[in-house]
């Protein structure tokens, strides 16, 4: 990981971007945390043209908006070839991440986080700024459930010198809107479509526009009219199924003209319904904090294996203790004599003489003596022979009644 960008001391890494990876950095010259967001630049020349624009297209689009619901970027540099974005350190999560833990939100949480992003997005239209990528992933929530639109790295600006080649599709498919799958010119018109697919996964835990490939969610979204959001989600009230049918219009004409009007629908529905008293987790794990397995239990059921290794591991072995040799004879005791010629060979140990076999403890005490793990070990071989009848008088005695049976069977047929 590098230490320095610019004049700015690297923290550590947040995460992988559309574009870069992502770090938590300091500002020494006026103390302050930030957000780096970088591009390697280090690419063919067609490539890095593209990307160096499109990268410093969202410094300028961005850094043009200054709203509570937009994360607001400091700086643009760039060092090497690596550009870089200083920009706002939010101490929350990503909506993606919240609905991942937590499954559905109460309805007025969902609204309310909702027309939050639809007032941001009707800041950034009004400056002549279209998202183009509006989905969880790019949506903040932190602490009081205040949320932040991010990654404005496709936006378009009417000044932009980046343009968009004809046909050449940008964004996400399962959240783009109908003009956006044709390759068409979008509006604002785009982004609140794409809210209203946001808005209908919150509210029933699943896309309205779905396929196993990225074709079918295009031909869905060009030609499905998703079911009715209170079908899924007996809270939601139907008010939200026409909010909803308009932000998803195919024809943009139908569709809300701007996201004020969306915004302002989302409250008034708000305000309809008992509030939920509900807070949202937006606490993150500490990072490289370990992630704790469910115990892997003992064929016994009595400890698991964790805490049969641990045993093992703080027993004190005498120092004469012939690891070596132990091995091989318990493996002799326990295992078949092609796996103890295998194993000969793997841990390049000599095969037990018979007589060193026959010094040590009869088979049926073996398990006695052996560590936890190997007993275990040893007792599901014991079982698969039982279940196979192998080495069991138990299993030779089922098979003659089964073979008596069937001959009398016979016998009783031909009588």
């Amino acid at each position: 990981m590098i230490s320095q960008l610019g004049r700015y001391e690297i923290l550590g890494e947040l995460g992988q971007g559309a574009m870069g990876v992502v770090y938590k950095a300091k500002d020494p010259l006026i103390d302050r945390v930030v957000a780096i967001k970088t591009i390697n630049l280090g690419l063919a020349m067609e490539e890095k043209e593209e990307y160096e624009g499109r990268f410093y297209q969202e410094a300028k689009a961005a850094g043009r908006l200054n709203h509570p619901n937009i994360v607001t970027i400091y700086d643009v540099g760039k060092s090497g070839d690596v550009a870089y974005i200083a920009m706002e350190f939010l101490q929350g999560r990503e909506l993606r991440d919240i609905l991942n833990d937590s499954g559905l939100l109460p309805v007025d949480q969902v609204l309310d986080i909702v027309a939050q992003v639809a007032l941001g997005l009707s800041y950034a239209h009004e400056h002549e700024i279209v998202h183009r990528d509006v989905k969880p992933s790019n949506i903040m929530v932190v602490r009081d459930g205040h949320v932040k639109i991010t990654d404005f790295g496709i936006a378009r600006m009417a000044s932009s010198a980046v343009r968009t080649q004809t046909g050449m599709v940008l964004g996400s498919p399962k959240y783009m809107s109908p003009e956006q799958v044709m390759g068409k010119n979008i509006d604002q018109r785009s982004d609140i479509f794409s809210l209203g697919v946001m808005l209908y996964e919150m509210l029933t835990g699943q896309a309205p526009f779905n396929g196993d490939n990225v074709n079918a969610i295009m031909y869905q979204t060009l030609n499905a009219a998703p079911s009715p959001p209170s079908l899924l989600n007996p809270d939601a009230p139907d008010m939200l199924n026409f909010i909803v049918a308009k932000a998803l219009a195919k024809a943009v004409d139908d569709r809300y003209q701007n996201a004020k009007d969306f915004a302002a629908d989302l409250r008034a529905c708000r305000d309809t319904l008992p509030r939920s008293g509900q807070v949202l987790d937006v606490s993150k794990s500490p990072a490289g904090g370990e992630k704790k397995l469910p115990d892997a239990i003992s064929v016994t059921g009595n400890r698991s294996v964790e805490e049969d290794v641990g045993s093992i591991s703080t027993a004190k072995l005498s120092q004469a203790f012939d690891s070596g040799a132990a091995t091989m004879r318990l493996a002799a005791l326990t295992t078949s004599p092609e796996e103890v010629d295998e194993l000969s060979k793997t841990l390049k140990l000599v095969r037990p003489s018979t007589e060193a076999i026959n010094r040590a403890a009869p088979v049926k005490n073996a398990a006695a003596r052996m560590p936890p793990v190997a007993a275990s070990r040893s007792a599901v071989r014991q079982d698969k022979r039982e279940a196979t009848g192998t080495g069991s008088g138990v299993g030779n005695f089922l098979l003659f009644v089964i073979v008596a049976l069937v001959l009398l069977g016979i016998a009783a047929i031909f009588i």
